[in-house]
């Protein structure tokens, strides 16, 4: 903790004063703030590199990660704050190829929005938060270099709707979705439907601890035949591209998938994101997470308040921010705990697009195949 503690007061440093000279700096020797701020990012997430230029190169991206999380501080329209994370060293090239999933906004299949059975007529809570009740949700998941969010997030999804309608918690394999997938995406990213069918298909999932993570997919080596099945799926449906239809079904039926633009997480910290226009495209979607809950900040002055009182206008009227809480899967030590928190109500980073849920009753015959787009 003191360690963190450390690490943001060399970074209000670096905000308030040589964090100009980041963008632009010319080749030489860097800021004593900026070296120390790198050497504790480097122990804080035990990095080390294999020679000298290694090192001045990592020091030169950490660099710039830094000024673009100021740029971001800046334009964001939330409370969110950006800064250091355990991806400060990768340029956003090695970050996409490492943690973003371009199969997630794939052709999906021909398939309905559907409004589960269960929520019709219900009204929408000002608050649902599905961590807040024991057993429900499993812990926070780290695909480290696999690019597995798409089975992480199916899981997560089986798993607390498992557990809502049959107060049992499961923890359940996604080693099995890797290694058994229709498509065979295993690590290089995959569906969320495909998750869902290949859970269907295989008539069910093991446990995560009969069939543990190994992280890297073991192609055309399906175990699933060798395991028992601990939980089981009766079809899924895609929900309508509305965000009350989401918290209604979210509040009513549980956590569901969505799938998200990934741009700002790199060098999110905490506090709820609302993109600026022109930033978190809706349209590029390329990360799969768990929704699992929403609420609204206390009331706070938006970042357009604070600006209009520096140029000498009329105090605005603070206001509170809706978000949605998202689960991820880089590990406990990204974000909020792993969790992040995303503005609700203008599809940010397209959060509407792919709204996918399982339904977890009596198991189901194999559901026909869906053809895996190009």
């Amino acid at each position: 903790m003191a360690l963190t503690v450390c690490l943001s007061c060399v970074l209000a440093l670096l905000v308030a004063g040589p964090a100009q000279g980041i963008r632009g700096q010319e080749p030489g020797p860097r800021p004593l703030e900026l070296r120390e701020a790198f050497t504790l990012f480097q122990i804080q997430y035990n990095r080390t590199y294999s020679n000298p230029a290694e090192y001045a190169r990592r020091l030169e991206i950490f660099a710039r990660n830094l000024a673009r999380a100021q740029r971001l501080q800046e334009e964001d329209l939330g409370t969110a704050q950006f800064g250091v994370t355990p991806f400060s060293d990768l340029t956003e090239e090695e970050f996409d190829q490492l943690y973003g999933n371009r199969k997630a906004a794939g052709r999906a299949p021909n398939m309905d929005r559907k409004v589960g059975s269960g929520e019709r007529g219900k009204s929408v809570p000002s608050t649902c938060d599905w961590r807040k009740k024991p057993g429900i949700i499993s812990s926070v998941r780290n695909q480290v270099t696999c690019g597995c969010c798409w089975a992480m997030a199916a899981v997560g999804n089986i798993e607390a709707l498992w557990a809502i309608k049959y107060q049992k918690f499961v923890e359940l394999s996604v080693q099995e979705l890797l290694d058994c997938d229709r498509c065979a995406n295993g690590c290089a990213g995959g569906f969320v439907w495909d998750a869902f069918l290949t859970v269907l298909n295989n008539s069910g999932l093991a446990s995560e601890k009969d069939y543990p993570y190994q992280g890297k997919a073991e192609v055309h080596k399906c175990q699933a035949k060798r395991y028992k099945k601990v939980a089981w799926i009766q079809d899924f449906i895609m929900l309508p591209e509305n965000e009350q239809s989401i918290a209604r079904h979210l509040a009513t039926e549980g956590p569901i998938t969505v799938t998200i633009n990934k741009e700002l997480l790199q060098v999110y910290q905490n506090n709820v994101i609302q993109p600026a226009p022109g930033t978190c495209d809706p349209r590029q979607v390329d990360h799969v997470v768990l929704l699992v809950g929403f609420g609204k900040t206390k009331s706070v002055e938006s970042r357009q308040a604070e600006a209009d009182l520096s140029q000498s206008k009329p105090r605005p009227r603070r206001r509170s921010i809706p978000y949605w809480i998202l689960k991820n899967s880089w590990g406990a030590n990204w974000g909020e705990e792993g969790y992040f928190r995303l503005h609700r109500g203008s599809n940010a980073c397209g959060i509407t697009k792919y709204p996918w849920t399982a339904l977890v009753d009596a198991p189901a015959k194999k559901r026909h195949a869906v053809s895996c787009p190009p």
